[in-house]
């Protein structure tokens, strides 16, 4: 599944192609994500888009009628592509601008979504509670201690509660305690605010450094110019159950936290 990283890198790839540039059309050749594709949907033809942003995994298409909001899935993408460009499988939508340009979201799995909300978006179901974005002030040490005082639940689950923090997905939440020497599942009311320091730390430099080296190659994903991301050669944990930890050469532990993959390092990751 793209992280917030990937979508990011989405996001910087096509918002150039996309502002400024009047909607033309919406074909939707398949409705049935994992929400319908709505027929209001259809109200950005005729809209210049004013922006592209990116809450959470959810990138945003700013109209003066609406927003557009589109979530990737676990297989999505999108391309910025001619036209003309032949229709391939899995091809379900184009956003089709007057410039002679489409944006075209390919999902396999079917599991993303592209739907359109004319509130703000804060209102929206979707995003109404979501927490601070990981790479803004807003998610700091103050906050983090705050949000996890008196939690029981691991903190590898609270690292990865949209209502704690967003964004921060399996793999970065894997990289992030392990660079802060946190195991994954220590109570999160029990770290101390010197800890829950490191790790907001290591939370933004991972997620700003995978965002700037293309973000992390999946199977899945690619990035909105074709070409892969180069993060996944960086991974200290993530992938790389029963290896040798890349610190001290003991050998990586992998267990199920919350039904996703965990790995960790039992001698530098401590509770």
């Amino acid at each position: 599944m793209p992280e917030l990283p990937e979508v990011e890198v989405t996001r910087q790839g096509i918002a150039p192609y996309l502002i400024e540039q009047t909607v033309v059309e919406l074909i939707v050749r398949n409705a049935c994500l994992r929400w319908p594709v709505p027929e209001i949907a259809q109200n950005i033809v005729g809209q210049t888009i004013l922006s592209v942003r990116r809450r959470a995994k959810y990138l945003l298409i700013d109209t003066d009628a609406g927003i557009t909001i589109v979530h990737l899935g676990m297989s999505g993408s999108l391309r910025i592509l001619p036209r003309n460009t032949p229709v391939e499988k899995h091809d379900h939508i184009d956003l089709v601008l007057a410039n002679g340009r489409i944006l075209r979201f390919n999902d396999p799995r079917r599991f993303g979504a592209w739907l359109w909300y004319e509130l703000p978006e804060e209102a929206h179901p979707l995003l109404a509670k979501l927490g601070p974005e990981p790479l803004s002030d807003s998610f700091n040490p103050l906050q983090l201690l705050t949000a996890l005082k008196g939690k029981k639940k691991a903190i590898k689950l609270c690292l990865m509660d949209n209502h704690i923090v967003v964004g921060v997905g399996n793999i970065y939440a894997n990289e992030a305690l392990f660079a802060a020497g946190i195991h994954p599942e220590t109570e999160a009311g029990s770290i101390d605010s010197a800890r829950l320091t490191l790790l907001v730390v290591e939370v933004k430099q991972i997620l700003a450094q995978a965002i700037k080296q293309g973000g992390t190659t999946l199977k899945d994903f690619t990035n909105a110019d074709g070409k892969p991301g180069y993060f996944a050669q960086k991974l200290h944990v993530y992938g790389r159950g029963s290896e040798s930890c890349t610190h001290c050469g003991n050998l990586l532990s992998e267990i199920r936290l919350g039904q996703r993959t965990t790995v960790f390092c039992g001698l530098c990751q401590t509770k």
